[in-house]
């Protein structure tokens, strides 16, 4: 089964040089471990999904004209994720009244990325279907 995701929960995009962490920012929800539940649409780049350091996906407009700068050299640079729907598939329960976020949920980053989550931010034996 599937487990709540909280505030704090930690991220990896398979193009990004460094794990992120889950921000949740509406103070009205429920709580496990003091720690704020998410639901779907806590999606937003820069307020709730923090950059992943440095990204190396090619389909990223600053990746590929600096690897071009660097003679076809993978150059990395600065992670600014990109997306535009929210986390899938989502849970049955609700939160906030939106499905919970689960930790087999997923997003896609518009530069390829699939935003995974590897950790839910909480060690309670909670599950969600």
């Amino acid at each position: 089964m599937a487990k709540p995701v909280c505030m704090g929960a930690t991220l990896q995009c398979p193009f990004g040089a460094a794990p992120s962490q889950l921000l949740i920012t509406s103070p009205l929800r429920p709580m496990i471990q003091n720690k704020l539940v998410g639901n779907i649409m806590d999606y937003v780049p820069m307020t709730n999904i923090m950059p992943f350091g440095m990204c190396q996906s090619l389909s990223n407009p600053q990746v590929a004209s600096a690897t071009s700068a660097a003679m076809g050299v993978l150059t990395p640079m600065p992670c600014v994720p990109v997306i535009v729907a929210p986390w899938t598939p989502g849970g049955k329960a609700l939160v906030g009244n939106l499905p919970v976020l689960l930790d087999n949920c997923t997003l896609t980053c518009s530069w390829g990325g699939s935003i995974s989550i590897k950790s839910p931010g909480h060690t309670a034996n909670v599950d969600c279907k």
